[in-house]
């Protein structure tokens, strides 16, 4: 009899484990968030688009400029307000990340952004004069948290997160999934993303590097580089997407925080590879600014990231390339 009762409990077992396994599958959801696009795929018991869904939006409340209800807009507005965790996490990672690349990622920035035309206020008419005079607001060096608030040297500075908040997004779903033990996922927002696992496939993610070709519209999109994922996070910037041409001159969004002018540089796109979405989509954009030869430096010297360089070779315009060691293991070669 206890045998009998011994091959009932482990048939039991057996069967449940059985179900369990056979209701867990790869669901994929896609929407609209912080004025782009997203895409997530999962392995998992249950489709949980609205958890995910719900988490973006919170997060969108506490650091999107363009909601003026949200906690940065209140606190450009100099208002009293309290400062969530996406803030104050968001502010710390910042601060750490300009003073690693000596200013060139810097959330201040945001006066200079709207002038030049690419952030949340209406473009101004431009001169030597108006960037100096808004060049004595920029800078982490002159805002603080303290005591749960935001101090700043002068009330005119304000913050923009464009240059976080999305590989931010991304960590806050990714880490929703792994709060749910999901153990295959593909996160992208905005075309930053991280990935734990294997696809529906069974083998590692593989996501592309565009070519950096002028496409503000993306209507010629092409691939330069796929990649091989398993664990990790890849941010892009490049200044092929956002921009305009006046008076025949480009003018990109990635805007040096020192000189107050949009950049001008050999670097056309930097991807980097992160463990966290944050901290890749921040340092993407500070490379941006630096260009070619002070970011090798930088990723050289933290060990934490590896990075994919597009760049125009000297006299010509024919594209160069430059990736670290780390980064060429991730290549896929047909």
């Amino acid at each position: 009899m206890k045998n009998t009762y011994l091959i009932l409990i482990l048939f039991l077992i057996v069967s449940f484990t059985s179900c369990t396994q056979k209701e867990s599958k790869y669901y994929r959801n896609e929407g609209l968030i912080f004025g782009t696009t997203y895409h997530i795929i999962y392995e998992y018991k249950k489709d949980i688009h609205d958890g995910v869904r719900g988490k973006l939006l919170e997060f969108n409340k506490s650091l999107s400029t363009y909601d003026e209800e949200s906690v940065i807009s209140k606190v450009n507005r100099n208002e009293a307000v309290e400062l969530d965790d996406y803030f104050t996490k968001c502010f710390e990672k910042a601060k750490e990340i300009s003073k690693k690349t000596d200013g060139a990622f810097d959330m201040t920035v945001a006066p200079l952004v709207n002038a030049w035309g690419f952030g949340f206020s209406k473009k101004d008419s431009v001169s030597q004069e108006l960037v100096d005079s808004l060049l004595q607001y920029v800078g982490m060096d002159k805002v603080n948290i303290v005591d749960g608030r935001v101090v700043k040297k002068y009330p005119e500075i304000m913050l923009d997160a464009s240059a976080i908040a999305k590989g931010y997004g991304v960590d806050v779903a990714a880490d929703y999934m792994e709060r749910k033990g999901i153990k295959n996922y593909l996160v992208e927002i905005g075309g930053e993303m991280r990935v734990k696992g294997v696809n529906e496939k069974g083998v590692p993610w593989h996501v592309g590097i565009d070519k950096p070709i002028d496409d503000p519209k993306v209507l010629h999109r092409s691939l330069q580089e796929i990649i091989e994922l398993s664990d990790g996070a890849l941010a892009t910037s490049g200044n092929y997407r956002n921009f305009y041409v006046k008076n025949g001159k480009k003018y990109a969004h990635t805007i040096d925080p020192k000189t107050g002018y949009p950049v001008q540089h050999e670097l056309l796109s930097a991807s980097v590879y992160a463990p966290d979405c944050m901290t890749a989509d921040a340092y993407a954009t500070a490379f941006m600014v630096l260009g070619l030869d002070k970011a090798k430096k930088i990723v050289e010297d933290t060990p934490e990231l590896e990075a994919y360089f597009i760049y125009r070779g000297e006299n010509t315009d024919t594209l160069q390339m430059f990736y670290t060691r780390g980064f060429g293991k991730m290549l896929v070669r047909e």
